[in-house]
């Protein structure tokens, strides 16, 4: 599809993605024009009363391991925008096939450098769903049937079981008599939680940005989620929102598909920003919400949706531990994303063909207290390609310290 003929204005305002209370951080593309130092590229923000403040940080890994009291800094960067015109402009350039802008200050996803995991079934509905996808080996029109004849062997018994509890001995067997148990069950109501790789560093992107899709895949979905920032030490500093774009059709043929069906180009999307914990804000704060999904087509088709975090099985600071700690450790932080218990099951091309993304799709994620994630759907070879990574960001960094000694110097 022709990117530039995208619906990015229609029925689309920027102006509510971002509440108006809390610290919040992320990170935006600076062109040379408009960057005091001349040099292009990502720079460390905070967005505060309505504006874009720099933050003292060159990465967002050095921001979320920083250890110095939020008052320190907070607040006390220099101006460098309006965010309403900053969020505007972050959709308007994705028209032009880029990531970035030379012309315009654009939000990208707040997280760099840190590590992209994310945990799978942990909630009871998404563990039906990928059950309902194993059984169905990717067949989407088998989806209806395999759904309830799951629903009539579990009962209700599934939804009050504790991940790991003695109880799930004893849903276990039954599920294994009546030839229902399955992979996701295990990691569903087992010991051990689903973690996996969702995206490498630098990969992901942001706010208005594309989001993609394979070609050939028939069956796939968003995934509403919270995405916890957690420091080197495994302290969670903050929150943001994330779309854990997911393959039905290929996980569901084989889990050893779930590289495929989860890391492809533009597959990982977060933002806007991040949401430090503060006094007003913490991590019990968390299962207390409900991410609002709406999915909005050029067919006109509309499906909504909600991720209420009250209802998962595994708390955030245990998928934290299981995570981060004396087993495993991300010297640069990590962002995790908590599962979801939405899967759209709507028809949208037929009957019994249930949900799959269309190019040209508009994904809006959205809670009071993180606030609103859009992104457009496109397939994942026609989006902008991956070409910023770590390599670049290195000499990014070290193209503006150079030009900060040779002013000090009086060089230039």
């Amino acid at each position: 599809m022709d990117i530039s003929q995208l619906k990015t204005v229609t029925d689309f305002d920027p102006t509510d993605s971002l509440p108006g209370d809390g610290i919040f951080v992320g990170r935006v593309w600076i062109p040379a024009a408009l960057a005091v130092d001349g040099v292009a590229g990502p720079r460390v923000v905070e967005a505060r009363d309505g504006e874009l403040k720099l933050a003292p940080f060159d990465t967002m890994s050095d921001l979320i391991n920083d250890g110095t009291p939020l008052e320190s800094w907070t607040g006390k960067g220099s101006g460098i925008g309006k965010l309403n015109e900053v969020l505007a402009d972050s959709v308007f350039p994705r028209r032009a096939g880029s990531l970035r802008d030379e012309t315009r200050i654009v939000l990208l996803a707040p997280n760099d450098l840190l590590a992209t995991r994310a945990c799978g079934v942990t909630f009871v509905k998404s563990l039906l769903e990928r059950v309902v996808e194993e059984k169905a080996k990717g067949d989407p029109e088998k989806a209806k049937e395999i759904r309830a004849l799951i629903l009539d062997v579990l009962g209700e018994d599934i939804a009050s079981v504790k991940p790991g509890s003695p109880e799930t001995i004893v849903l276990k067997e039954k599920l294994v008599a009546a030839g229902m148990w399955s992979q996701y069950l295990e990691v569903g109501i087992g010991k051990n939680a689903e973690i996996f790789t969702k995206a490498q560093p630098m990969a992901s992107v942001g706010y208005g940005a594309q989001i993609g899709v394979l070609p050939d895949s028939h069956w796939n979905n968003p995934e509403p989620e919270v995405v916890l920032a957690v420091s080197r030490r495994g302290t969670v500093r903050g929150a943001s929102l994330g779309n854990d774009v997911n393959l039905r059709d290929y996980e569901g043929r084989s889990a050893l598909l779930l590289g495929e069906a989860k890391d492809q180009n533009g597959s990982c999307a977060i933002g806007p920003f991040i949401r430090l914990f503060d006094g007003d804000f913490t991590l019990e704060d968390i299962t207390a919400m409900d991410i609002e999904l709406e999915i909005a087509g050029e067919d006109g088709f509309h499906a909504r949706g909600r991720n209420r975090m009250a209802e998962i099985s595994r708390s955030p600071s245990a998928l934290v531990a299981q995570a981060i700690g004396e087993h495993h450790q991300y010297p640069d932080g990590l962002m995790l994303f908590l599962g979801t218990m939405f899967a759209p099951t709507e028809d949208r091309d037929g009957p019994g063909q249930g949900f799959t993304h269309h190019p040209g799709d508009r994904v809006e994620i959205g809670t009071p207290q993180l606030g609103r994630l859009v992104n457009w759907v496109n397939y994942t070879n026609s989006i902008p390609r991956w070409e910023y990574g770590i390599t670049e960001l290195l000499n990014f960094l070290l193209r503006k310290r150079e030009q900060k000694t040779e002013k000090q110097y009086g060089l230039t």
